[in-house]
């Protein structure tokens, strides 16, 4: 078995030592090659399944003409895992799909790398070289709106998120750009809701520096999460701004370009580096950490005091890194306060070399302040490879459960029989309802990848979620809200809309957690929903209509 690969069939076999459930399982066939990047969860609980395929030529018909590469491919599975839609967008060559965030509206925004010219679906030249292709569909697939960003350099995209002004932050890597510092930097593009270019910044040391993830503040801005080989360039201005209308680059924005460079020195062969920017994207403060060996930065998540960043590190006690390692390759976090002063930092072995793939804040509400929530622990999925001897069961899937303080409180394996199918776990997102989605490929021989969606439901994990039995969500309303039921008994139920003299205006039935309701025609006010369960059981909650 090739060691980057894990088998999510693995998970069966200790379903019931683990307290775990397959909720569902979607099998999405392919004869060819497919790479799946992202699970995205909307806000109705509904899954966005995307990477990229080559389509076969049964799947390309006259519609969608012949194209020459990888394809932009989404398929849309609702709340029981069932299809709602299958889409692709197509350039003329390769175009790889790599980030998706939800959007506030219920649509997506898709971020890939593109090395297509104009044709087909896409509908701008390409800038030079590889090029970030983005599109904004609606939650039915069907484009809004398109734009490409790049230049004479390669660019590739990497991560976007939605900021509290429903606009957007695009970052990716630029190679040798002659507005850069190091062999590859970072690049960040900050757009409105429609698509226009407010500004780009590019941030880097004389090294290489990749963006591993991106996470959207409290305040609008962005958390960048780079994986850094870096060190200070040695110039007298460290930070500089470039009128994009006279770069031989010629990127497509027509507003300022800034370039920060990196202001502080690795500790080792590479470090976590973790930049703030406010919401106009400039930024606001760097951290860089490490040992003196490599650490590599894999995610990082919000909590109710700041950050926890996670990834995975093979130093010793050195630099600044105070925890130590046990074998291999351990996990290391580090908690950060929202001004960038670390709070803790620990490191977890599992064995061999440590994967992280997921952090999941799991949050309550302080009954002390209202609508406050307070972080109650720190939820961990990856798994483990062997570290040059391979085993039978080389790669097992875990989780671990902390405290606010990092302390463990549990861990799990999933453990498994040997395969021999060739597996790769791309994904996993914990669901508010304490479910878990696992994500992968699986194909019997290499080029032939399928993709496998597993729900998996965990009555540990589901006894760290807070219990209530009806969220409205947002509240107040302008034109659509999500009713969200709580109950653990919940199979089908009624969701009735009453005005306050108690005239009934909507009656749904659903058999999903999370139901989308339409409040357009309802003029501003209050209202009453009422959830009515088969088994009798009701809740009740106010929604208000701005």
């Amino acid at each position: 078995m090739k060691k980057n690969f894990y088998s999510i069939l693995l998970l069966y076999t200790a379903i019931s030592l683990q307290g775990q459930q397959v909720l569902w399982q979607k099998d999405i066939k392919s004869s060819t090659q497919d790479f799946l990047s992202q699970v995205t969860i909307t806000i109705d609980q509904q899954y966005l399944i995307t990477g990229s395929s080559i389509q076969s030529n049964k799947q390309q018909t006259s519609e969608n003409k012949q194209n020459n590469g990888y394809d932009f491919h989404l398929v849309k599975l609702n709340q029981q895992g069932e299809e709602i839609w299958e889409k692709y967008f197509s350039g003329q060559n390769h175009d790889y799909l790599s980030a998706t965030v939800t959007t506030q509206d219920g649509g997506f925004l898709l971020a890939g790398t593109s090395y297509s010219g104009k044709g087909l679906d896409k509908k701008d030249d390409s800038k030079g070289g590889s090029d970030i292709w983005l599109i904004r569909i609606n939650e039915f697939g069907d484009e809004l709106w398109q734009k490409t960003l790049g230049s004479s350099s390669d660019e590739e995209a990497r991560a976007v998120i939605q900021t509290t002004d429903l606009g957007f932050f695009v970052a990716g890597n630029v190679q040798n750009s002659s507005k850069g510092y190091g062999s590859k930097d970072v690049l960040i593009t900050r757009l409105d809701k429609n698509g226009k270019e407010l500004s780009q910044l590019i941030l880097g040391g004389k090294g290489l520096d990749e963006v591993e993830k991106m996470i959207p503040t409290k305040d609008g801005g962005a958390l960048l999460g780079i994986y850094s080989r870096s060190g200070v360039v040695k110039t007298n201005n460290q930070q500089s701004t470039i009128n994009t209308n006279t770069s031989t680059d010629k990127p497509a924005t027509h507003s300022l370009l800034s370039a920060t460079s990196k202001q502080s020195d690795n500790f080792g062969e590479g470090d976590y580096w973790i930049v703030k920017l406010d919401k106009n994207g400039k930024v606001e403060w760097e951290k860089n950490l490490g040992g003196k060996a490599d650490d590599h930065i894999r995610t990082l998540a919000l909590t109710s005091t700041g950050f926890i960043i996670g990834g995975e590190s093979r130093s010793e006690r050195s630099g600044n890194k105070t925890a130590g390692i046990e074998d291999g390759t351990d996990l290391w976090l580090i908690s950060l306060n929202e001004t960038g002063e670390q709070q803790w930092q620990k490191s977890y072995n599992f064995g061999n070399r440590d994967v992280l793939m997921g952090i999941s804040v799991i949050q309550s509400q302080d009954a002390r302040i209202m609508n406050q929530d307070v972080t109650k622990g720190i939820l961990l999925g990856g798994y483990t490879q062997a570290e040059e001897r391979i085993q039978t069961d080389d790669e097992t899937f875990w989780m671990l459960y902390l405290d606010q303080n990092g302390n463990e409180q549990w861990r799990k394996h999933v453990k498994g029989e040997s395969r021999k199918k060739e597996e790769r776990l791309s994904d996993l997102k914990l669901n508010r309802d304490g479910s878990i989605v696992l994500a992968g490929t699986s194909a019997e021989e290499l080029g032939k990848e399928n993709w496998k969606v597993v729900k998996l439901g965990d009555k540990q994990v589901n006894q760290l979620i807070e219990k209530y039995d009806i969220k409205i969500y947002p509240n107040p309303v302008s034109d659509y809200a999500y009713v969200e039921i709580g109950f653990n008994d919940f199979k089908e139920a009624d969701i009735l809309l009453y005005d306050m003299s108690g005239r009934q205006l909507q009656n749904i039935k659903t058999k999903n957690r999370v139901t989308k309701i339409n409040t357009q025609a309802l003029v501003q006010g209050v209202y009453l929903v009422t959830i009515k369960m088969d088994t009798n059981k009701t809740a009740n909650a106010k929604l208000i209509k701005k």
